[in-house]
């Protein structure tokens, strides 16, 4: 077993090698462009380790493990075209670099790149890793298609947000588990399970990424503290407020999520003083400790040797005590 280190080390240079600049140049160089603008690459090192974990050589789950990334950032590609963003990892994004036209035909591109990594597969191996990556996929584009219509919707429920950040996030990080296991033909049972402890970890992560927009140290977070805030976006924090905290501070957070300062300080404070007051930021604490635990209960069940079940345990605790 390697270290996620040198997963995420061996997993760039195959991207390196497979991934280049060919012609048509304006399809092409948007591919290269954002999947070497970095990221922390979790899911492609989650689908290697957890090959080796069942028995593989990892090498073997390298093809998976670059669909997973390819179909991630052509999920960021038109992410970002829909939100309108102009950076992504400090960088321009794809269709302000080039123009919308060429973001959304090489994001296109980037899906069917994704689909044809699966063809180095056997048969049988094949059929498995295609058929839970559409799925996926559908998942995926629901959860954003969810994420959009929060923006103008005037109620969402707890329940309603759980579901999108679960198909928005999650079942990618439970996928890219279960690649790795059916690349080592683990048995039917491992497999659901494995992806079963991503998906609840991948909600606990979602929500441990909620809860540091808003209370992250902006030293080491990687992004502005607050954004979530400055968006008005309808987070767990948000609409956990507005159930628990007294008429007033509930018609006052709605009050602050109706307007968009100039300088949003004032604002971030405010409403961030209204998530400790009312408890929903304890109550997301607990969340995320919730779904973390409920992860470890289903690592439990795999049918493997414990020392491998550590290495899980470890990159899952590690996950969830990061401050970035």
């Amino acid at each position: 077993m390697l270290s996620v280190d040198r997963y995420r080390e061996e997993f760039e240079e195959y991207l390196s090698r497979k991934v280049v600049k060919k012609e048509p140049a304006n399809l092409y160089e948007p591919m290269v462009y954002i999947l070497g603008l970095g990221g922390k690459r979790v899911r492609p090192v989650l689908v290697l380790l957890a090959a080796e974990i069942f028995g593989s050589d990892y090498k073997k789950a390298l093809d998976a493990a670059l669909a997973i990334e390819v179909f991630h950032n052509f999920s960021l590609v038109h992410d970002d075209i829909m939100d309108d963003a102009p950076l992504r990892r400090g960088e321009q994004t794809v269709h302000e670099r080039w123009d919308i036209n060429t973001g959304i035909l090489s994001g296109d591109a980037m899906l069917i790149k994704a689909y044809q990594l699966f063809e180095n597969y056997p048969g049988e191996t094949f059929r498995h890793l295609a058929e839970l990556f559409s799925k996926t996929a559908i998942e995926v584009c629901e959860g954003q298609q969810y994420d959009i219509d929060f923006e103008s919707r005037e109620k969402v429920t707890i329940e309603q947000y759980l579901k999108m950040i679960e198909y928005k996030t999650a079942v990618l990080v439970g996928a890219s588990l279960k690649m790795g296991a059916i690349v080592a033909n683990a048995s039917e049972e491992n497999c659901n399970r494995i992806y079963e402890f991503g998906r609840l970890l991948g909600i606990a992560f979602q929500l441990q990424d909620d809860y540091l927009d808003a209370f992250g140290n902006p030293d080491s977070f990687g992004k502005q503290v607050g954004g979530d805030i400055i968006e008005n976006k309808k987070t767990f924090l948000y609409l956990t407020s507005l159930e628990e905290a007294a008429l007033g501070e509930a018609n006052q957070l709605e009050d602050l999520y109706s307007i968009n300062p100039p300088d949003p300080t004032a604002k971030i404070e405010t409403v961030k003083g209204l998530f400790e007051s009312s408890g929903a930021a304890e109550l997301t604490r607990q969340e995320i400790k919730k779904y973390t635990q409920k992860a470890f209960a289903v690592l439990d069940e795999l049918q493997i040797e414990q020392d491998r079940k550590e290495i899980l345990y470890n990159f899952g605790k590690g996950l969830m005590n990061r401050q970035v």
